[in-house]
């Protein structure tokens, strides 16, 4: 199936205005209109979902696994109220279940974080640092033990890897070497053993003073 991830709809849009529908309920609508609207003309449904009850995502994603062929939304979910379904929470999540939802998307999601921040800035709609895939803390593991465990094996922290949405793992006062010399090795930097403990030292004195 090739999906198409887009603001407008094509044929025939689902408007869900007031944010009232489950996601069950949602994805029953399309899997009806689907099965019993007989035409000779292609027709892509299309899910307009607000989240008034913060179900827009969901809302949308069910209506795709029954056979919607494309979405409206909204980057960062900007919109009046409370706001649309967040499209790049929608493309995440249609990259990483692709096992589940059965459809192929052709978004560069490395320029994800560019794009929210870049909507953000022009709006002058700050992102809330906890939120979902764009936020800033999602991929913020200061501590020590949490860094050296996603540095190991990414899937031990996150579902969601940084270099997916255009992210990388921050440094601060909380991170182990471990997480400091593979920054070091990111930037090209090449140092001895000897170089890194007395620089180790320097970069945790300079971050307890953040």
């Amino acid at each position: 199936m090739n999906f198409q991830l887009a603001k407008y709809s094509l044929l025939k849009k689902f408007s869900e205005n007031i944010g009232f529908t489950t996601p069950e309920e949602c994805g029953a609508i399309f899997k009806y209109l689907i099965e019993n609207v007989k035409t000779d003309r292609q027709i892509i449904y299309s899910p307009h979902c607000h989240d008034d009850l913060g179900m827009a995502v969901a809302n949308s994603l069910a209506a795709v696994k029954n056979g919607a062929g494309r979405v409206e939304g909204t980057i960062n979910g900007i919109r009046e109220r409370a706001e649309n379904a967040a499209l790049e929470e929608i493309a995440v999540a249609l990259n990483i279940r692709q096992d589940y939802y059965q459809v192929e998307i052709s978004i560069v999601l490395n320029e994800t974080i560019n794009t929210s921040e870049m909507v953000s800035r022009f709006s002058g709609i700050p992102v809330p640092k906890n939120k979902a895939v764009v936020g800033g803390n999602t991929f913020s593991h200061e501590s020590g033990i949490h860094q050296d465990g996603v540095l190991k094996n990414p899937l031990t922290y996150e579902i969601i890897t940084p270099e997916l949405v255009g992210v990388k793992i921050p440094l601060g006062k909380l991170s182990g070497r471990h997480a400091f010399v593979e920054k070091l090795r990111e930037l090209a930097l090449d140092f001895t053993e000897e170089d890194i403990k007395p620089l180790f030292a320097k970069f945790k004195a300079l971050a307890d003073k953040k």
